[in-house]
C-alpha cells in the first residue's frame, strides 16, 4: 500500500539528528524522497545510507542565505519540485541576565532560531508557488508560548516569533495554496537536552538520555517523556494531504505542560488558602 507522503519530494533542516532525524525517517516510511540539510557530514551521510535513494544530503548552514538558496537548488535539481520544507534546525540558549547577554550572541541565536526560518521561506514560497501549493512546518517550541523555564529569554522570544510569523505567512500565502504551520514541542527527550550528540561517548549519551526520560515521565501529566517520533508524525500530517484545510496552526506537543497546574497541585493550594484565610483546612 501507498504511504500517506506517497511521492513527496521533502526537504528536513536539522535532519541528522533527534527530532529531524526522526522525521526524515518516518517521511521516507511514509513514501517521500527527503533532502536533509544539516552541518553534520559524517552523520548525516550514514542517515541516507541508511534510507537508500528516496534521501539525500547537503551541507547546510541553515544562518547561510547561499546555504538555503544551494538546499533548495539541490533539492529541485534531484527531484524537480519541493512538496514540504521542515525547519526544523536550531540551537538552545544559554540563560543570561538582561544586563548581562551578549549583543553578537544575540544577533546569532536570533539568525539561527528564527532568521533561518525567514530564510527558508524565502526561497522556498517561489517555487511552490510556482508549482500551484505546498507545506511550509516551523519548528516553535511550547518556550515560545509560556513561560516555564525551559527557555532563556533570547531563546523563548525567538520561538515567539517563529510561532507568530507562522500565523502571519499562512494568510499570506493562503491563496497559492501554501499551507504554513508550526509544531512547538515541549519535553521531547533528544541529545540537545544534554549538550549534543557531539559531547558525550554513545553508552554515555543513552545513559543521561535515560534519567531524562526518566524524569519527565514522572513530572508531566501525561506521566511519559516526549519522543522524536511524536514530532514525525505530526509532521507527516501537516506534510501529506491529509492536512489540506490546515494553515496558521500551532500544534502543542507537550503532554498537557501548557495548560497550568496539576489537579493535585490546584488542591494543595486550594487547602493552604483555606488555611490562612480560616486557619484550618
Amino acid at each position: 500500500m501507498a504511504g500517506r507522503m506517497q511521492g513527496k519530494v521533502t526537504i528536513v533542516t536539522g535532519g541528522n539528528s533527534g527530532m529531524g532525524l526522526a522525521t526524515a525517517q518516518m517521511f521516507v516510511k511514509e513514501g517521500a524522497r527527503v533532502m536533509i540539510a544539516a552541518r553534520g557530514e559524517e552523520r548525516a551521510q550514514a542517515v541516507v545510507d541508511k534510507l537508500g535513494n528516496s534521501a539525500d544530503f547537503i551541507r547546510t548552514d541553515v544562518t547561510s542565505e547561499d546555504d538555503i538558496k544551494a538546499m533548495i537548488d539541490a533539492t529541485l535539481s534531484r527531484w524537480g519540485r519541493v512538496d514540504c520544507l521542515f525547519s526544523n534546525a536550531a540551537s538552545g540558549c544559554p540563560s543570561a541576565k538582561v544586563e548581562d547577554f551578549d549583543t553578537l550572541d544575540f544577533q546569532a541565536r536570533i539568525m539561527n532560531i528564527l532568521g533561518s526560518v525567514f530564510l527558508g521561506m524565502k526561497h522556498v514560497v517561489p517555487v511552490m508557488k510556482k508549482q500551484g501549493g505546498g507545506s511550509i512546518i516551523n519548528n516553535g517550541s511550547t518556550a515560545g508560548v509560556v513561560v516555564d523555564g525551559c527557555g532563556s529569554a533570547i531563546y523563548s522570544a525567538a520561538k515567539a516569533g517563529v510561532i507568530h510569523s507562522t500565523k502571519l505567512w499562512a494568510l499570506e500565502l493562503a491563496e497559492f495554496s501554501i499551507r504554513v504551520n508550526c509544531i512547538s514541542p515541549g519535553g521531547i527527550v533528544t541529545p540537545i537536552m544534554v549538550g549534543g550528540y557531539q559531547r558525550y561517548e554513545p553508552a554515555e549519551l543513552d545513559r543521561l538520555l535515560g534519567k531524562v526520560k526518566s524524569h519527565f515521565a514522572e513530572v508531566v501529566p501525561l506521566r511519559r517523556a516526549g519522543h522524536p517520533d511524536d514530532v514525525a508524525y505530526a509532521a507527516v500530517y501537516l506534510a501529506s494531504d491529509e492536512s489540506l484545510y490546515t494553515t496558521g496552526h500551532n500544534l502543542l506537543l507537550e503532554s498537557g505542560n501548557t495548560l497550568g497546574r496539576s489537579q493535585a497541585e490546584q488542591d494543595l493550594r486550594g487547602s493552604k488558602r483555606k488555611k490562612a484565610v480560616f486557619g484550618s483546612d
